[in-house]
């Protein structure tokens, strides 16, 4: 999420006030982390072809976007460099090895450019008010309104995703879904047709995009799976709340992250509990209740209509990423990014079925929804999320955000009433806190790695007053991660054991107060948000920080690091524009390219219009010159 959404929020926050009640308090900080464990050696995976789409040839289980079972140094997994022996005395020739080699980048860079390794390329693919859909005249540096804005990109790029095309090379073309999660105003023109022109710059683009002969990509402005799903386009409903929320909502908004599905869809998540874009003299304003769902967009058919998958509960989403076992039994895991938040689980009722794509389409639909507690000694529990459990009965009491208020204080709170699930769902924040679930310091991204180990970031917590285990740090201004192992690593495990990655912040050596140093070793950051693990297991982490002096002068602009998971070493990566968040992780199969994405820089990057003044937010391709893995 972008520090620039909580201020387009902010005023619908200060109306709704903030609720608590005593119960369920952790007094005392508790300054010493949970032994870490050694991690698990992967064991199962999927198959590459599953992960970018081909979902039909699915063999085994494994996580969200981290689904080849081959080790990182690309060889037996023992170490050793090559394959075995086959049969007959032959023996398999060595893969890419995959084995993170970088130099990384200097401390504290503060360059108005995207800095990535030397041997490294970052070039820009598709930016704010580019062309989409066929027949967009795209923005060439005069701010435009709607209708032209609504077939072409978006602002505020964020959370993406690739997926193979049948009879495409997936390392040489396919299709890469990207969220918008707010307005890139300096393209628009808000005086003609000002909230539809408004609502266009949000949403989602379904763009087909190659590579050409000399490496570089670029998008293919003739294809017909390009789309862009907006806050002007219907969204069918479906699952326990559209009784409540209705057969269709317009609009989808403040899409920050994503993820992706075992048979190929996107998850588009709407982190914005109303329409905040309606200003004063709009008319018609919609019911808050038909935004913060997960909206599941089939990128492969772009004649299909979206839906809004009421099932997954309503709140500030970031993304998600799912979990799959050996019976095709899969859980999704969700971040609410609210400042405190709440860790989510969602297991679908029936399991995955790889042999017919079209029997997963209403998979979530039904299921169970849970929240995460984060025991004090190390365990932890899902809470199931249903009517009638847990206190989420008539009357039940809120307990709001007492982890910002000071030991002491006195707290009222706020009734509730849970009669249907439909009730839980659409107030999916309070029936967390009501049912006992552990308040995080803003919980984003999470990512399920290769051993599926379950990672999330937390962001930070600058007013955070009441400390626990799993979040150690009173005013916590620089965030940290979280990891997880469920019990005998299933989907569908209530129980689990954690620990703490990292805290994020200033090095042991400046000397500042403990709440604002971290642990990191290597090169430190501070505010981790995006993570991913991909395919060959490697961890990165991305930043949203500040962007003053007040944290450059540290940490330098928002950057993207390799994490070793083992050791915990940081290795800085890549570099991001003045003002900007570095966030979105994709890439090919073959992992020699990524697309990342730049949000918001603020100064004359990637600029059109002459002096600046229009900086765009855009997705990046970064590649090795030598065409080998990236990272390697």
């Amino acid at each position: 999420m972008s520090y620039l959404t909580d201020k387009l929020r902010a005023p619908y926050r200060e109306a709704q006030g903030e609720v608590t009640v005593p119960g369920q308090m952790l007094d005392d900080i508790v300054a010493a982390n949970p032994e870490r464990r050694t991690l698990l050696k992967n064991s199962f995976g999927l198959s590459m072809l599953s992960v970018f789409g081909a979902s039909t040839l699915l063999t085994a289980c494994g996580g969200d976007d981290d689904d080849d079972d081959t080790p990182a140094n690309g060889g037996d997994g023992e170490g050793t460099p090559g394959g075995q022996p086959g049969e007959g005395g032959t023996t398999t020739p060595p893969g890419p090895d995959y084995s993170v080699t970088f130099k990384p980048l200097d401390d504290k860079i503060v360059a108005d450019t995207v800095t990535v390794p030397e041997g490294y390329v970052a070039e820009v693919l598709y930016s704010a008010g580019d062309k989409c859909v066929i027949g967009s005249a795209g923005y060439a540096g005069i701010p435009q309104s709607y209708p032209a804005t609504e077939t072409q990109s978006g602002g505020q790029h964020d959370g993406m995703h690739f997926y193979a095309l049948e009879g495409v090379d997936p390392n040489q073309g396919g299709l890469l879904v990207l969220n918008h999660e707010a307005l890139d105003n300096a393209t628009l023109d808000q005086s003609v047709e000002g909230l539809k022109t408004r609502l266009s710059n949000v949403g989602v683009s379904v763009i087909e995009i190659a590579r050409g002969s000399d490496g570089a990509w670029a998008v293919k402005t003739d294809s017909r799976y390009n789309k862009r799903y907006t806050g002007n386009t219907v969204y069918n409903v479906s699952g326990p709340a559209k009784s409540v929320v209705g057969a269709t909502v317009v609009g989808t908004l403040n899409n920050c992250s994503s993820g992706d599905t075992p048979w190929g869809t996107y998850l588009t998540c709407e982190e914005t509990l109303n329409n905040y874009h309606y200003q004063a003299g709009d008319t018609g304003q919609p019911a808050d209740e038909g935004y913060g769902w997960v909206v599941e967009i089939d990128p492969q058919n772009p004649d299909s209509t979206a839906v809004k998958r009421t099932a997954m509960g309503r709140f500030s989403h970031e993304n998600t990423a799912y979990m799959l076992d050996e019976n095709n039994r899969v859980a999704f895991y969700m971040g609410d990014d609210t400042t405190p938040g709440c860790i989510y689980k969602f297991v679908p009722t029936k399991p995955y079925d790889p042999a017919n794509r079209a029997n997963n389409m209403g998979l979530l639909d039904e299921g169970t929804l849970y929240a995460a507690r984060f025991n004090d000694d190390g365990s932890g529990n899902w809470v199931e999320l249903t009517v009638g459990k847990n206190n989420l009965t008539t009357g039940a009491t809120d307990p709001g955000n007492f982890t910002q208020v000071a030991t002491g204080t006195v707290i009222t709170g706020t009734i509730v009433d849970f009669n249907t699930q439909a009730d839980v769902l659409v107030n999916t924040q309070a029936a967390a806190r009501v049912a006992g679930a552990t308040l995080m310091d803003r919980p984003e991204w999470i990512t399920v790695g290769v051993d599926k180990t379950v990672y999330c970031t937390l962001t930070n917590n600058g007013s955070r007053k009441r400390t626990s285990a799993a979040n150690p740090r009173p005013n916590n201004s620089h965030g940290h991660i979280i990891r997880w192992h469920e019990r005998g690593d299933s989907p569908l495990a209530t129980t689990f054991e954690w620990d703490l990655l990292l805290l994020a912040g200033r090095d042991a050596a400046d000397g500042v107060a403990p709440n604002l140093t971290g642990n990191v070793n290597g090169d430190t950051f501070s505010s981790p948000d995006g993570i991913r693990v991909d395919p060959k297991g490697r961890l990165w982490v991305q930043t949203d920080a500040g962007t003053g002096t007040s944290t450059t002068d540290f940490f330098g602009n928002n950057s993207m690091y390799y994490i070793d998971q083992k050791t915990g070493e940081s290795k800085r990566f890549l570099v991001g524009p003045l003002g900007c968040e570095i966030t979105g992780i994709a890439y090919t199969p073959d992992l020699t390219t990524f697309f990342i994405n730049i949000q918001h820089p603020n100064q004359t990057w990637n600029t059109l219009r002459a002096g600046g003044g229009d900086a765009r937010s855009a997705t990046v391709v970064v590649r090795r010159t030598d065409g080998k893995p990236v990272g390697a």
